[in-house]
């Protein structure tokens, strides 16, 4: 009997091992400050939450969001992290940008109506704060560097 106890102890915690392998956690990071240092410290939290989860063997998806002064982070023209965005962007299949289409439409207003470039991996989110709203409600966690 003893024997049985131990194997199938042995078999639960191997099989729980591996289980616990190829979760995927959802993650969103959210810039609203044209601060360089906030921009990097956003893009540093999603480099060391993908090498700390693909250590594990688990997946992470990240979309970081940027609304308001937070934006400039991603425009072609004014993005003090643009070439660091680009080579996370080639690296990185599990990040995603969204630039809060609200804010852009008032940089276009302010720019007399020129519209605004952004740099070729970010996508549009009609608002961003609706966009992080709806990633948490999907279960994403929420960071604010």
């Amino acid at each position: 009997m003893k024997h049985l106890i131990t194997a199938t102890a042995i078999a639960l915690v191997v099989s729980t091992g591996a289980l616990a392998e190829g979760v995927t956690h959802y993650l969103t990071i959210h810039v609203n400050q044209s601060d360089p240092k906030v921009m990097n410290m956003a893009l540093n939290n999603a480099q060391n939450v993908t090498n700390h989860y693909t250590a594990l063997g688990d997946e992470v998806v990240i979309e970081l969001v940027a609304y308001g002064p937070g934006v400039h982070m991603f425009r072609e023209d004014t993005s003090p992290v643009r070439d660091r965005i680009a080579t996370m962007d080639l690296e990185m299949d599990n990040l995603s940008f969204a630039a809060c289409g609200n804010t852009l439409a008032n940089m276009s207003r302010r720019a007399d109506g020129a519209e605004i470039a952004l740099l070729d991996s970010v996508s549009v989110t009609p608002s961003g704060v609706v966009r992080l709203m709806e990633l948490q409600q999907q279960g994403y966690a929420y960071i604010r560097p």
